[in-house]
């Protein structure tokens, strides 16, 4: 026999049948950008202030008007209802004690004004590089660091900034190798009338990008580029990066610089010079 429907349909009391359609409220932090609805007022807008103090926040909808409720029950996220409360806030994270070039910190000096001396280096990554690893202990010291097109600009540079006792400048050369361009160029500067208060160092990478440890960004070793194809570009194309147009170059350098985290990641042959161009041009 086959049995007869339930012409009542299911038991009402074997679920909570007291539960509204939408979920019982639950905690979720006030968090500042969400967009949450106070059901009383039906005010609806963004989080933009929440004060602990007075147990508050303050919502700001799509006109512009703000209004101020007591967190807690009473509103909606994405539709279901919410208890708001404070955001969790993590302690700040203890200063450094050390630089990035590995100098004792100084927290809360004042960078000093800067010195009528200089460093010159070759290109903006090449600047962009320095700045971040010693640009702590350059602030404190009041040295700046201008980036030249190239040293075959470094005569006329030189003539501009008319180095003296208390105007030198060091120099950081890409590629300082015996037989060089640039080897020649640094020599007939020393010989010249303003070599004594002009340093000129250099490093044996052919780019700076060399310099950065291959670890760092998980290659074995940079590539060998030939000497037909321009450095980057072929640096880019055998590691299997991007390479089509300057932007894809910006783009790997942007990769590179953020492998660095201070002075362990670099070469220490770049270490010393970058050393050797700051004690002379501060002493």
């Amino acid at each position: 026999m086959t049995p007869s429907p339930d012409r009542y349909g299911t038991d009402v009391l074997a679920t909570d049948w007291r539960a509204p359609k939408n979920g019982r409220a639950v905690e979720a932090a006030a968090t500042l950008g969400d967009v949450v609805e106070e059901v009383e007022t039906d005010f609806c807008g963004e989080i933009v202030a929440v004060d602990r103090d007075l147990y508050t926040l303050t919502l700001e909808d799509r006109r512009s008007r703000r209004r101020t409720f007591p967190l807690g029950p009473g509103f909606l996220l994405e539709g279901r209802p919410v208890i708001l409360v404070p955001p969790v806030t993590r302690p700040a994270p203890a200063k450094p004690t050390r630089t990035a070039s590995g100098s004792v910190a100084v927290h809360g000096a004042k960078a000093r004004v800067a010195r009528a001396s200089r460093i010159f280096v070759e290109g903006r990554h090449d600047a962009e590089l320095v700045e971040k690893v010693w640009g702590d202990d350059l602030r404190i010291e009041g040295v700046v660091v201008e980036y030249l097109g190239g040293v075959d600009d470094l005569a006329e540079h030189l003539r501009d900034h008319r180095p003296g006792p208390d105007r030198k400048v060091g120099v950081l050369v890409d590629h300082l190798v015996p037989g060089s361009k640039e080897s020649r160029i640094a020599a007939s500067i020393a010989r010249s009338e303003v070599g004594k208060h002009v340093l000129i160092v250099g490093h044996p990478f052919i780019d700076i990008w060399q310099a950065v440890k291959p670890s760092r960004l998980g290659i074995a070793a940079w590539p060998d580029v030939p000497r037909s194809m321009d450095w980057k570009h072929g640096t880019c194309q055998l590691l299997g990066w991007p390479h089509r147009d300057q932007a894809d170059i910006a783009r790997a350098w942007k990769h590179v610089l953020g492998g660095v985290r201070g002075f362990q990641d670099l070469d220490p042959t770049l270490l010393g010079r970058v050393e050797e161009l700051i004690d002379f041009v501060t002493a």
